[in-house]
Parts: structure tokens; C-alpha cells; sequence
């Protein structure tokens, strides 16, 4: 089956054929599918397609920590324009294509789109960082978290081309933040579909420690708006980990919630606390939960010999839908992919254990967070390598959640954390 096209037009400061030109792969005067563009991020960090050749030349990569910065000061500002990549995905066009995003109810599978949009903020990233002197990028930069996804349009048509842009809008010492959009080709016109924040970070040729990147310097009122965001955006990220529930108490109001709930579910014959009784309308939370199994082979890696965080999107993404479609009875819409945190890489030969669960409902709304974890058959340890948050909805009203412990009193306020997170922004 055919891989994604992706047409990658332009760099404004024509970074995209002068960066990218070098090598087997061209990016000039063609239009290279997604194979080709994950080969030329390959090339960047000197990856192979080949199993035993990918093993030794990401072991090549040892040698390359020498290349690295000592201080981001040693290192070329740049500007936004300069990572800046026009992409299309012609699902309009070509009708292979077309077969590997088309679903059952005719649409596009959202989560390819998820798979290409990692692909693409990775290479906005080695856009943002490429030194020309080099042949090979000493930089390992991959998925920290997925700040935001929101979408604008419900309808992905899966017969209309589509068009990615996106280019790096905020900078760290070792992190950048790349703002992407979507378009879809529909009735003549291009129109909005989804707006996306990943967050990258970027490390040694080994991936075990930072690595500083090039600065960047705003242009314009724009491009300072967009950088200031940035900033918003990481002291928002630091305030709700400060803020996070696994650290401190709940707020009073929200106790207030949670002790009401409680107090919704008491038998009123029995008048015990450990009597529960289901209100009217309502699904427990220990019943809403739907859990999968992943072996990760290594046709999932990515370029740096790990599973693919595109790959582990998608997956997570197509349980949680599947967790709301059975929860609502109907078939959901995405509205928003809040705050996806990447704590720890997945290795190649893991048993990656997913669990969605509804924790919270409002009206029409469903949200679901999936968690992710890696499972050693050998030692039986379980270690947590992700979080998703998806935010769901139906054409109807669906059941309320009601938490029963007080652990699941966490998850029930956690979704709602989220779920008005994504309210404010839309």
C-alpha cells in the first residue's frame, strides 16, 4: 500500500531545498511521499531502513556528541521563517492513498493525521537546527508533549487534498515549540480543519541527555505575538503540573464536587456510607473503560530506534474513540487533543499496555484519557510511558460518569481540568 504524499513546497528563507537537497532523496522539483520524507529524516540523524543497518549506524552516532553546542550562545539565531514547511497530503487525487485514511463510516482516519503531524513537527524542528556543514544533524529531537490539537472542522472529507503548514514559534535552551494548521481543499477553497502545539525537545546523539538549540528571534508584532504565546504556554504547563492532583489536594470547590456526587449515589434506604446506589442516567466509572495490547515490533520505530510517537498516538487516539463511541451509543466527533505528555521512550520489544477511560461528561461532551504503560514479561514491572487526553462529541446526551472511589474522584475532576481547558479555547 502506497505511503502518504507530502508535498513539501517551500521554506520561505528557502530553508527546505537548501537544508534538505543533499543525498539520495531530493525535495526539489518533486513531489516526495511521506516514505521519502521519513527517509530524509533518516538521513538527517543517519538512520537506515534496514533493521541491522539502523542498529549500527545509530551506534555511528556516538561519535557525533563532539558536534554538539557547549552553550546555546555558540549557536546561529534564527528566525521563524526559516523552519517554516508547506506540506499536502492529496487524498483528492490519489485514490491509493485515499485506502489508507478512508474508515468505515468514509472519513479520514484521524489517526494517521496525528502519525503525519509528529512526522512533520520533527521536521520543522531539524529545519529550525540544521547547521549546512554538517552531514549529519548531532541532534536527537523528538516528542516531549502534544500542547494542543483543536479542532476547528468536525469533517475531514477523505476525497479533498489536504495542506499542513507549520514552523517553530518558540524556542528554550533545549525544547522548541512548532504550531502547526490544517486545510482541506473543499467546494474551491482552501478552509481551516485543525490547529496543533507540540512540544520537541532536543538531545544528544545518544538520546539520554539536553541538547541546547539554535535561539530564535520574532519578527514583526506577529511573530512576537506568537512567541509570547509561547512563553504562556510553558508557564501554563508548569502551573498545572504545580497544580496537578497526584501532588496536592483538590480545590474547595472541588471537594464541594465530589462530596456532592457522593452524596448523589447514598442509599437513602440504607443511609450507610458504604451503601452506593446508581442515580438515574448514569454509567460507574469502573464500567466505562475499554483496554488494548500492543506488541511493538520494529516496523514502528522511528529514526532513532524507538517506537514511533506518531504510531503511539494513533493507537491511544483509535481506543479512545472506540471508548466513547460504546459510551455514548452513537458515533463521536473529536473536538480537541489536550496535553499529551511523552514521559518515557517505548522500546522496541515492549509490551505496551493501553487503558482508556471516560472520567468525565458533560451534556453532549465525553472525555477520555488514555494511559499507556510498558510491561516487562520478565520482571512483571509496569512503567507509565504516556497520557493521552481526548475530549469527545455525540449528537445526543450522554450518561453521566459517576466515580465510586477515591481514586476515580481524581480521574472525574482531572477530565473536567481538561474538558474546560478545552472549552476556553474554542
Amino acid at each position: 500500500m502506497m505511503s502518504p504524499r507530502f508535498l513539501l513546497l517551500r521554506s520561505v528563507a528557502s530553508m527546505s531545498t537548501r537544508a534538505f537537497s543533499r543525498g539520495p532523496v531530493s525535495l526539489q522539483g518533486k513531489a516526495p511521499d511521506m516514505s521519502e520524507v521519513r527517509n530524509r529524516l533518516r538521513q538527517i540523524v543517519g538512520a537506515s531502513t534496514n533493521w541491522r543497518d539502523h542498529q549500527q549506524a545509530l551506534a555511528d552516532r556516538l561519535s557525533l556528541s563532539s558536534q554538539l553546542a557547549a552553550s546555546q550562545e555558540e549557536l546561529p539565531v534564527r528566525r521563524m521563517k526559516d523552519s517554516y514547511i508547506e506540506a499536502h497530503l492529496p487524498l483528492g487525487t490519489d485514490p491509493k492513498l485515499r485506502e489508507k485514511y478512508l474508515n468505515y463510516h468514509k472519513g479520514v482516519r484521524f489517526g494517521r493525521i496525528l502519525e503525519d503531524l509528529d512526522s512533520l513537527a520533527v521536521l520543522i524542528c531539524y529545519s529550525h537546527t540544521h547547521d549546512k556543514a554538517l552531514p549529519r544533524s548531532p541532534l536527537s529531537i523528538v516528542t516531549a508533549l502534544v500542547d494542543k490539537i483543536d479542532m476547528r472542522k468536525q469533517i475531514i472529507h477523505p476525497d479533498c487534498d489536504i495542506k499542513f503548514t507549520g514552523h517553530v514559534t518558540w524556542v528554550g535552551k533545549s525544547s522548541i515549540e512548532a504550531k502547526m494548521h490544517m486545510f482541506q481543499y473543499h467546494e474551491g477553497a482552501y478552509t481551516q480543519v485543525l490547529d496543533a502545539t507540540f512540544v520537541m525537545v532536543a538531545r544528544d546523539p545518544e538520546n539520554k541527555r539536553a541538547a541546547f538549540v539554535n535561539p530564535l528571534k520574532p519578527e514583526g508584532p506577529e511573530e512576537e505575538k506568537l512567541f509570547q504565546q509561547g512563553e504562556v504556554n510553558k508557564t501554563r504547563r508548569v502551573e498545572l503540573s504545580t497544580a496537578s492532583l497526584l501532588k496536592v489536594a483538590p480545590t474547595d470547590e472541588e471537594r464541594k464536587i465530589i462530596h456532592s456526587l457522593f452524596l448523589n449515589t447514598l442509599d437513602t434506604k440504607t443511609v450507610s456510607f458504604r451503601s452506593r446506589v446508581l442515580p438515574p442516567n448514569s454509567v460507574w466509572m469502573e464500567d466505562a473503560k475499554v483496554k488494548g495490547l500492543e506488541i511493538c515490533h520494529p516496523q514502528e520505530r522511528n529514526i532513532f530506534n524507538r517506537i514511533f510517537g506518531g504510531f503511539l498516538m494513533r493507537k491511544a487516539y483509535e481506543l479512545g474513540w472506540a471508548n466513547a463511541c460504546s459510551y455514548g451509543g452513537c458515533r463521536p466527533s473529536l473536538v480537541a487533543v489536550d496535553d499529551i505528555l511523552f514521559q518515557k521512550p517505548v522500546e522496541i520489544g515492549s509490551l505496551l499496555l493501553l487503558s482508556s477511560q471516560v472520567c468525565y461528561t458533560d451534556g453532549k461532551y465525553i472525555q477520555v484519557r488514555v494511559h499507556t504503560e510498558v510491561l516487562d514479561p520478565l520482571t512483571r514491572q509496569h512503567n507509565t510511558t504516556n497520557v493521552f487526553h481526548f475530549t469527545f462529541v455525540t449528537d445526543k446526551d450522554v450518561p453521566n460518569i459517576m466515580p465510586q472511589s477515591y481514586g476515580e474522584s481524581m480521574l472525574y475532576l482531572d477530565g473536567k481540568r481538561h474538558f474546560n481547558q478545552t472549552l476556553k479555547s474554542q
